[in-house]
């Protein structure tokens, strides 16, 4: 819930856009400078430390995704300070990414690349792409000289492997490198070939050792989704066969009633816990299934993502919390991610229901925004559901404010037919990267 108990209804934001410029004053509060450019803390609030651990690199919780963000917020106010603030944050990333280890998409060098491809083309500057492209390379050596055939990871999930198969097929397309569709290709033929469920067991906080997790950023649905990807660069069967295994696995578990479908967060301990968000629930599971009809066109599987959207419209939230909707506003598990997947589903159906209901959500996400300082919007969160007294309000991408203004934005662009916007969506994101349905824009 928000904590600002003192500002009246009439000084809150009244639109996405204004929403996501005051996340960016709370944000611009968070800078730390030094001689390689900008960073910014993960949460500068004196009441409390960050959600997370500090990653002040990532495209979860640090500099990678709040220059994302920043560039968005320029496209769609047209100030150019916000890309000053964006340049800063690409400066520091393309100084300092050799000294990072971990090579994943959210937590390390193929999220830090992806910030700066778009750095690069946003801004106009050839020095952020040839960093981009540098550490492209770089993954690729590191997964061909592994010695162990596990790739960068033994993990396939998103958070391991598959995000960086994601990341070098985004670079692929970007900068034209055979090399990084080769390796993301060998990669993923040694993930087609694990058994379904294709993730590593019981390897998450609180999750009994032969637990099975069928969501997205840790689970089968995030790596069908790749796989499914995969077919769609290669045409190879063997990537659409295991995707479908996976698909097929999800749905097996899955509990339905009548129109209306959803995950279990893990099975078989937890086939009551039902998230709704992106990184264990309805809102990345559906990605998984529009993305195989994106690339297959079998109309079973949009029909699959329909079925998660209207179980979560039917959980009654955002008025309601549930077990797997509690007190969260982030990309990663809460509102954010929500609004995301509506807005997306709007772009790709042209359903008016999914743009009403993406807006519902943005209506309750600003209402829960705080300001009580003056400093700028932040979301206090429970970002562990499992620790509901730690309540704080991070400036991240997937945990924060950067990530929560990406999403109002996004929402905002759905609505500008007659300017439309391109957004920036990550490399696990199928919807259209214009969020108006062609039919809209046939018009304009």
């Amino acid at each position: 819930m928000s904590m600002d108990r003192t500002r009246p209804s009439s000084a809150r934001a009244d639109s996405p856009v204004s929403a996501a410029i005051r996340a960016a004053r709370w944000i611009r509060s968070a800078a730390a400078d030094d001689e390689h450019g900008r960073r910014w803390l993960a949460n500068p609030d004196l009441r409390g430390g960050s959600a997370v651990t500090p990653e002040p690199w990532s495209l979860y919780s640090g500099g990678a995704g709040i220059v994302l963000f920043f560039l968005e917020l320029a496209a769609a106010t047209g100030h150019e300070a916000y890309l000053d603030d964006a340049r800063a944050g690409a400066r520091w990333l393309a100084a300092t990414w050799r000294e990072r280890e971990d090579v994943t998409l959210y937590h390390g060098l193929t999220g830090t690349m992806v910030a700066l491809m778009e750095a690069g083309w946003a801004l106009g500057e050839d020095r952020f792409e040839a960093e981009a492209r540098a550490i492209a390379e770089h993954i690729v050596h590191l997964g061909r000289s592994s010695g162990d055939n596990a790739g960068w990871s033994r993990d396939p999930a998103q958070r391991g492997g598959g995000g960086v198969v994601l990341g070098l097929l985004s670079a692929a397309a970007r900068f034209g490198l055979p090399s990084c569709e080769e390796a993301a290709v060998e990669a993923g033929l040694r993930i087609a070939r694990l058994p379904v469920p294709g993730h590593l067991f019981g390897d998450g906080p609180g999750l009994p050792s032969d637990a099975v997790t069928p969501g997205f950023l840790a689970g089968t649905a995030g790596t069908a989704f790749l796989l499914a990807r995969l077919y769609g660069v290669t045409g190879d069967d063997r990537f659409l066969a295991a995707a479908r295994s996976g698909a097929g696995f999800v749905r097996e578990i899955s509990v339905v009633t009548g129109a209306c479908a959803v995950v279990p967060h893990h099975v078989p301990q937890g086939r009551g816990l039902h998230y709704l968000g992106f990184c264990s629930g309805s809102a990345g599971v559906a990605r998984m299934f529009y993305e195989l009809h994106r690339v297959a066109g079998d109309p079973g599987d949009l029909d699959w993502v329909e079925r998660l959207a209207r179980g979560i419209v039917q959980s009654g939230v955002p008025r309601r919390r549930t077990e797997g909707y509690w007190n969260v506003a982030c990309q990663c598990c809460g509102a954010a991610g929500l609004i995301e997947l509506f807005t997306g589903l709007w772009a790709a159906t042209g359903n008016p229901a999914h743009l009403e209901y993406a807006r519902t959500l943005a209506a309750d996400l600003i209402g829960r925004a705080t300001d009580h300082d003056g400093r700028g919007y932040r979301w206090y969160q429970a970002y562990r559901r499992l620790r509901p007294e730690e309540v704080t309000a991070d400036t991240g991408y997937m945990v924060g404010a950067a990530g929560i203004g990406a999403a109002l934005l996004h929402l905002d662009a759905a609505g500008q037919s007659h300017g439309a916007r391109r957004v920036i969506l990550l490399p696990d994101n199928p919807f259209p990267a214009i969020p108006v349905p062609p039919a809209a824009l046939r018009g304009v």
